[in-house]
């Protein structure tokens, strides 16, 4: 889908610098430094490294996105960037990645904010971003170029989210959700208006129901269909930062420790989630087994367990020793990131799924792998789970590509 520029004109693709891996002769160190090729026997016969140092940006790495097939279902074949990893930065650029291509994973830089990117969202023919400069830009994926600009909002945008029909799902700290049409480039309407700034949202495009929460500790839930708010969800006691919609479930994860399970179409608070000893960044919920996930400040990855009495933590696991920035669950796979530069992906035996079992399915979720930890700060987090692919955003500019599949 993407054509690699290999001519000599002087556009954003033949500017940009190429890096290989961390095998390769131009590889970058943790701390954002070319390392020099050892060409001696010994390096010759190095096997390829599980972990790749993808340098480009020139400021902190602040939003990521991975391409997944469910974005491109519609279109006939196997999507090439089904897999590709998009990222954003404080240097106001976004940047495409291809992790099969060793040594020129770099496909596209996309030049049109003026302030930090904060989120980015795709589809099968666009990439949309949200900036600091609370502007959002519609780009053309095949030819990279900037299709729109989409202004209306008043302060940061730190949601966006590509939906069917040329349409644009954005939420920012102005406390606004907007809904745009790309064709026309307007803001159809605003169809949600929170008291304080929107941190995360979610949307469920089969049934036009919307989630957003933030700095007002408040979950909101819309039909964007009917026109009509249908629930404020109160319960929190601070920020809400993450958010987990799926059918009639809503998760929250919040400042005050606590992560809590509530019903969309009633709008009550089915469970209290508190086992925590900090804010809770990430929720998930795994649709297998009907358990919830959680991550926090703390370091620790809790795994709930929904039964008919009630939800209880069934495992606990503590290899991260800083907060739990993703969590991604699969049905057979679970991939995790924190905030140390450490990751680690999980699996669930195949005896597991299914039928009888003697124990908690939750609980069967078992460690299969995790990279070496290196020293470096991270912003974000995104995972290809269909390909074994886990990618951090660090706050020295550099992007580090983990491929659980070659075991080193």
């Amino acid at each position: 889908m993407f054509s690699r520029d290999t001519s000599s004109r002087s556009n954003s693709f033949s500017r940009v610098r190429k890096w290989t891996s961390d095998s390769g002769s131009l590889a970058a160190n943790e701390n954002g430094n070319p390392r020099k090729q050892d060409s001696s026997a010994g390096a010759q016969k190095k096997l390829p490294t599980n972990v790749r140092l993808l340098r480009g940006h020139a400021g902190a790495v602040t939003a990521l996105h991975c391409v997944t097939r469910r974005e491109v279902w519609d279109l006939v074949g196997d999507r090439e960037d089904a897999g590709f990893f998009i990222s954003g930065s404080a240097d106001c650029f976004v940047k495409i990645w291809d992790p099969s291509v060793r040594g020129s994973e770099l496909r596209a830089t996309l030049k049109g904010h003026t302030g930090t990117v904060r989120a980015i969202s795709s589809d099968r023919g666009k990439v949309v971003s949200g900036s600091d400069d609370h502007s959002v830009i519609v780009w053309d994926k095949q030819t990279t170029q900037l299709l729109e600009e989409l202004k209306g909002h008043d302060a940061q945008v730190s949601c966006v989210r590509m939906l069917s029909g040329e349409r644009v799902l954005t939420a920012a700290h102005d406390g606004t959700v907007k809904m745009w049409d790309v064709r026309t480039d307007t803001c159809v309407a605003t169809v949600g208006r929170c008291s304080s700034a929107v941190l995360c949202m979610e949307y469920d495009d089969s049934t036009g129901i919307l989630a957003a929460a933030g700095r007002d500790a408040v979950a909101n839930i819309w039909d964007i269909r009917a026109g009509r708010q249908m629930h404020k969800l109160l319960g929190h006691g601070k920020w809400i930062r993450s958010i987990r919609m799926v059918g009639d479930i809503l998760i929250t994860g919040s400042d005050d420790w606590t992560a809590r399970m509530w019903s969309v179409s009633r709008g009550s608070c089915d469970a209290v989630l508190a086992c925590h000893s900090g804010p809770i960044l990430s929720v998930e919920y795994s649709m297998l087994d009907k358990g919830i996930i959680t991550g926090s400040t703390d370091g620790l990855i809790r795994f709930w367990e929904n039964e008919e009495g009630g939800i209880r933590c069934v495992k606990n696991v503590t290899i991260h020793n800083a907060s739990i920035l993703s969590i991604n669950s699969g049905e057979h796979w679970l991939g995790i990131g924190a905030a140390d530069n450490s990751m680690s992906l999980f699996h669930r035996p195949q005896e597991r799924y299914g039928g009888a079992n003697s124990g908690s399915k939750m609980a069967g979720w078992q460690l299969y792998r995790t990279p070496q930890k290196t020293a470096a700060v991270v912003r974000c987090v995104a995972s290809d789970l269909e390909r074994k692919r886990i990618c951090s955003g660090g706050r020295n500019g550099l992007l580090r590509l983990w491929d659980a599949t070659i075991n080193i």
